[in-house]
């Protein structure tokens, strides 16, 4: 079946250092995680920590440049995902529709299958995740 990420988006604007989720708030989402459990369609969920916490990693050149945040050219900011199994992208969708984000935006996005990928992508994959020591030996 089907992985689909939901990301909880929250408006770049919102100061984040100062946000936070009244109790309310996390009641409501607390039964939203508990229908997405007992429906037996969530895998993983979390919040993450503003992003004046964080570090953005870009590369360019074949280097790497390490950016502390807060990152306030954002339009979005990722405030926390779910990621659950659906059988189709509407269904997913349907999921999303069903979370009490006010002010808030959720974007669904299905995560790739290995065998979503040509066959030389696969093999190549396949190749690279053998640790060194399972590949045989040149003789």
């Amino acid at each position: 079946m089907p992985r689909f990420m939901m990301f909880m988006m929250i408006p770049g604007d919102t100061n984040e250092a100062d946000w936070s989720p009244s109790a309310e708030d996390v009641a409501a989402m607390g039964r939203y995680n508990e229908e997405l459990t007992k429906a037996g369609v969530l895998l993983a969920l979390d919040g993450l920590h503003p992003t004046s916490k964080g570090a953005r990693v870009a590369f360019s050149g074949g280097k790497s440049s390490v950016t502390d945040g807060p990152f306030t050219e954002a339009k979005e900011v990722v405030g926390g995902y779910w990621v659950i199994q659906a059988s189709s992208k509407e269904e997913a969708v349907e999921w999303a529709t069903r979370c009490p984000a006010e002010g808030a935006a959720i974007e669904v996005r299905q995560v790739f299958e290995m065998s979503d990928f040509p066959e030389d992508v696969q093999q190549a994959a396949g190749e690279a995740a053998v640790s060194p020591s399972e590949q045989p030996s040149a003789r």
